[in-house]
This record gives C-alpha cells, sequence and structure tokens, in this order.
C-alpha cells in the first residue's frame, strides 16, 4: 500500500495522539469516524458533529471543554483530506480577522485484514502557535488519546457483534 503523504509540522506546535492498536479492519475503524451521527455514542470529546464530509465543506462541531472539565463549546473547521480507510482531516484556515490556523489529521494504517492501528495529529500553525501550544496543547493531548481509546473500542465491539 502506498505511504500517506502527510504536510510536515513543527513538532513545537503539534499534538499527537497515542497511537492504538485495533483488533478490527481498517473499513471497520472508517465506518465509524464517517458515521458522524453516531459521535454521541462514543466519543467523549467530539459529542455531536455535522458534516458532509466533502472537500471544503464545514465540519461543525460540539466538544467536550477539556480546558475546564465542564461543558462544550462549538467550533467550525472544514474538510481538507478524505482518504478512504486511511486519513480524514479537517483544517482551521487564517482569516482576515485572524491569523490563526490549525490542522487535524486522523490516520488509519492498516496491519492485516483484521487489524490496523490508529493515531491523530493536530497541528497548530500561524504566529500564534506556540502560545496556543502552551495553552492548549495539555488538555487537547488528553481529549485526542480518550477519543483514540474509545475508537478502539467502539470498532472492535463492532467488529465482533458481526
Amino acid at each position: 500500500m502506498n505511504e500517506l503523504t502527510l504536510p510536515t509540522y513543527d513538532p513545537a506546535t503539534l499534538v499527537r495522539s497515542l497511537t492504538v492498536d485495533i483488533d478490527a479492519p481498517a473499513s471497520v475503524v472508517w465506518d465509524v469516524l464517517v458515521n458522524l451521527d453516531e459521535y454521541p455514542a462514543w466519543n467523549p470529546f467530539c459529542i455531536a458533529v455535522t458534516s458532509t464530509l466533502e472537500i471544503g465543506a464545514p465540519f461543525d462541531m460540539t466538544l467536550a471543554d477539556y480546558s475546564s472539565g465542564e461543558g462544550t463549546f462549538s467550533y467550525t473547521e472544514y474538510v481538507c483530506a478524505v482518504v478512504p480507510e486511511r486519513l480524514l482531516s479537517w483544517e482551521l484556515l487564517p482569516t482576515a480577522e485572524s491569523n490563526d490556523a490549525a490542522r487535524r489529521d486522523q490516520v488509519i494504517e492498516t496491519v492485516s485484514e483484521t487489524a490496523c492501528r490508529y493515531y491523530s495529529t493536530d497541528a497548530f500553525l500561524g504566529s500564534q502557535a506556540h502560545t496556543i501550544m502552551a495553552e492548549t496543547g495539555e488538555w487537547v493531548k488528553r481529549a485526542f488519546d480518550d477519543t483514540a481509546i474509545a475508537l478502539k473500542e467502539r470498532a472492535e465491539a463492532l467488529y465482533s457483534a458481526r
């Protein structure tokens, strides 16, 4: 299988989740990631989402507030990569009002016909990237780790039920 080509990011402003080995095919993990209506059933961080998943489409999220441990907040980014069973990405682009930017990549690597590996990254970009990383990096990492573990549990449960 061809390697994915992902952008190179400054490691000082990159959050990477833990990598989880999943006892389910990449197709099952992909199905969980793109079944947006089911996010409330399994995703502890992104508890609701709407999108068409078309390139450039909004990815409207309701996120659990990991910074304070209570409440939620809304956030919108835009779909920028869809490679079935391999990569789902969205990004925040700079605007006239703010040059802040970010990109979230969720990567699935096939290990065998019945197993895969998953991790996600969030690259903070723009002139405030180091400040944003210092202020949010720790809780973003916790949120992404929790999501990776929950995705593993969900995909394995669905696969074993088949």
